[in-house]
């Protein structure tokens, strides 16, 4: 691979992932700067060649990025590849922010959006491995608010939401919460009078606390029957207050001290401190102009304190190395550099598609289904794209992307910041190239 200087700089922040994924022979060993001091012992990446992947090949990858940014399709792009538990691949083209001259560095800080969901899905597990709930237990028997739910039906005519009481023993339970059946609403689709009271009633302010999220939610009408369709819901930002009343701790904290530190994510949180907000990637949005526009409110906002209400479904930032460290954990069944999160049963129950066949008949993914907090692949070749069957993933709503190839022992993370149609684009690009240079065991 070719790198110019400043993907040469960009590297230094590898090494502590280097180190972590126990890479083996290092290629390059520069002399550090000043800012990269402290992180540049022993910098170095594999030889692709080593763990069955082409460099020649995989310099389309970093091609690919690179015209994105040029065609004005992104402003940045930070991507990371690693098989056989070293890293092979690393990138970073681009701008920060498109009306700035800040490069995007490896280092770079992005808003992971809904990336938070598989990181609270772990945290579940932990819990769930120290006997604090059972996948069919109802929600009721932890939020015994729960057992009022009731279910949307439709409105009358002055727009009143009509109600009817869950079916049978349809009652909720932590597996439904996790495979997003349980018929709960959520934020993003504000044409269904369920998820439009959402907004209304700002289910999830970050700025109240998680006791007032339930409060607000189990006010609010089911926008179908337990177990019947699969609908993207609040049910992550739920098991974000169940952690915390679980395992007595704030959210935050039993991330960081049970996940983060032990990972060594060193730039994983609910907020930025301030020493890092320069690295935080700008929001962007195509323009009806053409080129890019920038915005630093609503999804581009930069929260610089701690929120009170953490959102376990789509509050964390984070950067490209800590992800692909956390990625790297679940692809090693739980456990990362000597260090062991879950057992290797929990991310097999985690991996595994959860969803009945009435369910699965919802979720509009071809050769896909759901396990607990993300995307399964079901059948690689009914999905229409490369990776295997057997890969999961999931993304966030600004673009972060990233998935986990047990078959080919491979992860990837990409981190953009941006809405519209070059988000699929560049997700569906970056599986492309990466596959085509895979030519080896």
């Amino acid at each position: 691979m070719q790198f110019n200087v400043t993907r040469w700089r960009s590297l230094f922040f590898l090494v502590a992932l280097v180190v972590a994924l126990g890479a083996g022979t290092y290629l390059f060993q520069p002399a550090p700067v000043a800012a990269e001091a402290e992180l540049a012992r022993d910098l170095g990446m594999v030889d692709p060649a080593e763990v069955g992947m082409s460099a020649k090949r995989l310099e389309r990858l970093d091609a690919g990025m690179q015209a994105m940014v040029d065609d004005g399709k992104l402003a940045g792009v930070v991507t990371m590849l690693a098989r056989h538990g070293k890293v092979v691949f690393t990138d970073a083209v681009g701008k920060l922010d498109v009306t700035k001259d800040a490069p995007v560095e490896l280092d770079s800080i992005f808003r992971i959006y809904s990336m938070t969901k598989p990181v609270v899905g772990i945290a579940m597990m932990m819990l769930h491995e120290e006997g604090k709930w059972q996948l069919n237990d109802p929600v009721s028997k932890y939020i015994p608010a729960f057992r009022g739910l009731e279910v949307y039906t439709g409105q009358d005519a002055d727009g009143k939401m009509q109600v009817e009481e869950i079916e049978g023993r349809g009652r909720p339970t932590m597996r439904d919460l996790m495979k997003h059946t349980a018929g709960l609403g959520y934020v993003l689709n504000p044409r269904h009078p369920v998820n439009a009271a959402f907004l209304e009633n700002q289910v999830l302010d970050p700025n109240a606390s998680l006791q007032t999220m339930i409060d607000k939610l189990v006010e609010i009408p089911l926008l179908a029957q337990p177990q019947t369709i699969w609908s993207y819901s609040a049910g992550v930002d739920v098991q974000g207050y169940l952690v915390e009343q679980l395992s007595g701790q704030p959210l935050a904290e039993f991330l960081e001290e049970r996940i983060f530190a032990p990972l060594g994510m060193v730039d994983t949180a609910f907020y930025v401190a301030s020493d890092k907000s320069r690295r935080v990637a700008a929001y962007h949005a195509a323009s009806r102009e053409g080129g890019l526009t920038v915005s630093y409110t609503g999804r581009g906002a930069i929260r610089t304190s701690a929120p009170a209400g953490p959102s376990g479904g789509g509050g964390l930032y984070g950067t490209a190395p800590d992800y692909l460290r956390f990625a790297q954990m679940l692809l090693n069944d739980g456990e990362l550099n000597g260090v062991r999160l879950v057992a290797p049963r929990s991310i097999e129950l985690m991996r595994t598609n959860h969803l009945t066949d009435v369910e699965q008949a919802t979720y509009r993914r071809p050769g896909q289904g759901w396990g607990l907090d993300f995307s399964v692949v079901t059948d690689g070749a009914a999905s229409g794209e490369s990776w295997s069957t057997g890969s999961y993933y999931w993304i966030g709503i600004a673009g972060t992307w990233f998935w986990v190839d047990p078959e080919l022992d491979l992860t990837f993370v990409g981190m953009i910041q941006h809405s519209g149609a070059s988000i699929n684009e560049v997700q569906q690009l970056s599986r492309s190239l990466v596959y085509q240079a895979v030519v080896g065991e």
